[in-house]
């Protein structure tokens, strides 16, 4: 009996190691805005079958690219505090294991959706993963402290995936929701770099709060917040939402301004820590709004 309970516990640890890493609480919030993208692209109900294979064909692909990340930064991983515990920096799973886990979940994700949804969704998913495991990840992450900003790109692409899942085109409408994320990345990740800014000088990436200082980083996060809010309006500006939406919009919108102004004015570890977590609501929220807004007007 006692064997057999070490060797569950030893497939558990080995499936969890596995799970860590595909970031999953990364690919649940990516696979909720590829949802939202869904359900805002028609008046009707999303058809069962795009619903299903296109949230998990998504989301397959996404923890593709996310374990191709950890391979790739696994040394700088083993420097950081936050990321020294993930699989590949402890050496628990190999470079050769995680390639072809990887290419496993790519591979299915990809038959899923050229299969089951259609080959536009296919091949703009491929793209996204291409675009966050090799330009971001590869090309821009050490090399600028813009990095957030222009890889901000490929993480802003799940509800325009959503969309095209559903309407097989990608119009003006999927653009808005990918341009509320592109101008959230910044905020909410640069609220993370600064109270984290220490393991990033360890890690050697030129992150904007060891490039440039606390101080610019601060005005940074307020500036894009500022615009952030701009930007959130456009749902409502193109009629493709209504008040419902411009009221919930600007409440988180006003409730955002505020975390960052503080946090410009007032700076402390604490307060970036709640900024960056209120981040996460934020978004949440506001497209949890915008679709229930949808389907009530």
């Amino acid at each position: 009996m006692q064997l057999i309970h070490l060797e569950t516990r030893s497939w558990r640890h080995v499936a969890s190691q596995y799970l860590a890493l595909t970031k999953p609480r990364i690919v649940l919030l990516a696979a909720f805005c590829a949802m939202i993208g869904m359900f805002l692209a028609t008046d009707a109900m999303v058809p069962w079958n795009v619903l299903i294979f296109g949230t998990l064909g998504i989301s397959l692909l996404a923890a593709s690219g996310f374990a191709f990340n950890c391979l790739i930064e696994r040394s700088v991983d083993a420097r950081m505090s936050r990321t020294r515990a993930r699989p590949l920096a402890r050496g628990e799973i190999g470079a050769g294991q995680t390639i072809a886990f990887a290419g496993l979940l790519g591979g299915i994700g990809a038959w899923l959706l050229v299969s089951h949804v259609n080959a536009l969704t296919m091949w703009l998913t491929l793209g996204t993963f291409v675009g966050y495991a090799v330009v971001y990840t590869v090309l821009l992450k050490p090399a600028t402290p813009q990095n957030i900003v222009i890889g901000g790109a490929s993480g802003a692409m799940p509800p325009v995936l959503g969309w095209a899942a559903v309407a097989n085109d990608v119009g003006a409408p999927a653009l808005v929701l990918f341009l509320i994320i592109f101008v959230w990345t910044p905020p909410h990740f640069w609220s993370l770099a600064l109270y984290r800014v220490e393991d990033y000088r360890r890690s050697g990436l030129p992150m904007l709060p060891v490039t440039h200082g606390q101080a610019f980083t601060r005005l940074q996060v307020l500036l894009y917040t500022l615009l952030l809010v701009a930007v959130s309006t456009l749902p409502f500006l193109i009629r493709m939402s209504g008040w419902v939406y411009l009221a919930g919009a600007s409440g988180l919108g006003a409730v955002f301004v505020h975390y960052a102004w503080r946090l410009w004015r007032n700076y402390s570890d604490a307060l970036a820590k709640k900024t960056f977590g209120y981040s996460i609501l934020y978004l949440a929220a506001l497209f949890g709004t915008l679709l229930i807004d949808h389907y009530l007007r």
